[in-house]
């Protein structure tokens, strides 16, 4: 988990400050230096402002912090048709051209544990996770996936449009990871208020990114399951009463 703040400091001089737990100081780092490998790419990302000692982070007492000039404009509206369309587009960009990047602190996906002892606060949440876990294991097993580096939490204002230029970019890369890219696209999707809000969101993603529309047609559904999953987890694990209930009726909702 981690926090965020956007800092003005003078006319011009605006950039985004992240707070991590102390553990995910690497994985941090890994989005740092894969926002600077999609800057390499002609990709616009924020851009990391280095310690004096040519640190990418500096140890706090509350944890990492990292600093990045963040991209003129402003974020992209998750319900706007158009705004989707930029939003998809520049997640498949971001998955295609991270590709190629690696690093020791990219952690592999979040997988949940089912026997967490956190889960026995609520009588439906072990099994909901467990039966999360096990439709997402077959379809590994029998479906070819395409993994890649995770940006982990791609909603619609970590991404930005310039009216001035027309371009977008993305804000910053998150806590680095692995995984099926689906897992992105389906994180954004439940940022698009489901799959049936998400048609440009899609149609973006799929226009620009390396994942096929046989395998998002196959892969989405599992991974969105997955992902509320992973929000009720979160949500018993850190006490949020009102995510929990959204990831409740999200998981029962959904077919199978």
């Amino acid at each position: 988990m981690s926090v965020g703040w956007e800092i003005i400091t003078g006319p011009g001089r605006r950039y985004v400050a992240r707070l991590a737990e102390a553990a995910a100081r690497q994985p941090m780092e890994a989005g740092l230096l894969a926002a600077e490998h999609l800057r390499h790419a002609r990709i616009d990302a924020g851009e990391p402002v280095r310690t004096l000692g040519g640190g990418l982070t500096a140890e706090t007492a509350c944890g990492a912090l990292a600093v990045l000039r963040r991209l003129p404009g402003r974020h992209l509206d998750g319900h706007d048709p158009v705004d989707q369309q930029w939003w998809g587009e520049r997640l498949g960009a971001v998955h295609r051209a991270l590709q190629g990047f690696r690093h020791p602190g990219l952690r592999t996906w979040y997988m949940l544990d089912a026997e967490a002892p956190h889960l026995t606060g609520e009588p439906w949440l072990r099994e909901a996770v467990a039966d999360a876990i096990a439709v997402v294991t077959r379809l590994t097993v029998t479906d070819r996936l395409t993994y890649g580096v995770l940006h982990g939490d791609p909603a619609p204002d970590t991404f930005v449009l310039d009216p001035e230029t027309g371009r977008s970019g993305v804000l910053h890369c998150g806590a680095g990871g692995t995984g099926p890219l689906v897992y992105d696209v389906a994180a954004a999707v439940v940022y698009a208020g489901g799959a049936d809000r998400a048609a440009e969101l899609l149609d973006g993603y799929l226009a620009a990114g390396p994942v096929s529309a046989d395998e998002l047609e196959a892969a989405l559904p599992v991974l969105l399951r997955l992902r509320w999953a992973v929000q009720a987890d979160r949500a018993a694990r850190w006490g949020y009463p009102d995510v929990l209930g959204r990831a409740r009726q999200a998981l029962e909702s959904m077919p199978g």
